[in-house]
C-alpha cells in the first residue's frame, strides 16, 4: 500500500516531510507552500494510522521506513530533502541509516535519536472517550477534550483530525486502537549501531526538552556530519510557533 500524500508544486528537487505523532501532512501546508516557491517538489506524507494514510496494527519504525521506501519507488524520487518532526524524526533518522543512497540532506526537527519514556496517556486518553454518537460538533469534542488536554494549542492540533464520516457523524482519521497499542514504539531509540554520513541539521525549540545539551554527544556519533541549531521563542511545535526562523534555519542548511 501507498502513504497518502499531498504534492505541491509539479517539478523541482524532492523535498518529503513528516509529521509527528497524531499528527499528518497538512500540518505542514504553509511552510510547503513556502519551500515549493523556492523551486522544491513538496511531499505532505500522512504516515500509516495517520491522516489519509492506510491503517495497520503493526507500527514501529523499520515499518514506517519501508513504507517511505515504497513510497519514493512508487514515485520515482531519489536525492531527496528529508524532514522530520518529533515522531517522523525517528522514522527520518530510521530511513536514512537504511537507504543513505535516496537522501541528500536530512533535518529532524526536535527530536533526538534516543529512548523517550510514554508520554501521550492523557491525550490518548482523552481522544479515546470523545463519543461522536453525542458529540456533534468541533466546539463539543473540543470541549470534552479540554478534561484531559488543557493546553488549548494542543487541543487545536489534536482535533485537526476530526473529519465528516458522513452528514452528522464525526470521527478521528487516526487509528487510535492501534496507536493506544503501539503507544510505546513511538520512543524507541535508534539502533545503536545506525551511522548516517549524510549532511544532517537538527533543529530545537528553546523552550523544548525534546533535545537536551546532553544529547549533543550521540547525536554526533550517530551523525557524525550533523549541527543542531536553536530556534528561539519555540517549544517542540518549533515549525508552528516560530515558522519565520524555522523556514530560514531550514533554508540557510540547504543552500549552504
Amino acid at each position: 500500500m501507498i502513504l497518502h500524500s499531498n504534492i505541491i508544486g509539479d517539478t523541482g528537487k524532492p523535498f518529503v516531510i513528516l509529521h509527528g505523532f497524531l499528527g499528518m501532512g497538512d500540518n505542514w501546508k504553509t511552510l510547503a507552500r513556502q519551500f515549493s516557491s523556492e523551486g522544491f517538489q513538496v511531499h505532505l506524507v500522512d504516515q500509516r494510522n495517520h491522516g489519509r494514510s492506510f491503517h495497520s496494527e503493526d507500527f514501529d519504525y523499520e515499518l514506517m521506513a519501508e513504507d517511505l521506501k515504497v513510497y519514493l519507488d512508487h514515485h520515482q524520487l531519489q536525492n531527496i530533502i528529508l524532514l522530520g518532526h518529533s515522531m517522523g524524526g525517528k522514522t527520518a533518522m530510521r530511513f536514512a541509516s537504511l537507504y543513505p543512497e535516496l537522501i541528500d540532506k536530512l533535518i529532524v526537527a526536535d527530536i533526538a535519536p534516543r529512548y523517550y519514556p510514554i508520554h501521550h496517556d492523557a491525550i490518548l486518553e482523552g481522544l479515546s472517550l470523545l463519543d461522536f454518537t453525542v458529540l456533534k460538533s468541533r466546539g463539543e469534542a473540543d470541549e470534552a477534550l479540554s478534561q484531559y488536554v488543557p493546553d488549548m494549542g494542543t487541543r487545536m492540533f489534536l482535533l485537526k483530525n476530526l473529519y465528516w464520516v458522513e452528514k452528522g457523524q464525526l470521527g478521528l482519521r487516526i487509528n487510535l486502537d492501534a496507536l493506544k497499542i503501539a503507544v510505546s514504539e513511538v520512543g524507541e531509540a535508534l539502533p545503536t549501531h545506525a551511522s548516517v554520513l549524510n549532511p544532517t541539521l537538527f533543529l530545537r525549540g528553546d523552550k523544548s526538552e525534546y533535545i537536551s545539551e546532553t544529547d549533543a554527544p550521540l547525536i554526533k556519533r550517530h551523525f557524525p556530519n550533523s549541527e543542531i541549531k536553536t530556534i528561539a521563542d519555540s517549544g517542540h511545535w518549533l515549525h508552528a510557533e516560530n515558522p519565520k526562523d524555522f523556514y530560514e534555519a531550514v533554508m540557510f542548511f540547504l543552500q549552504n
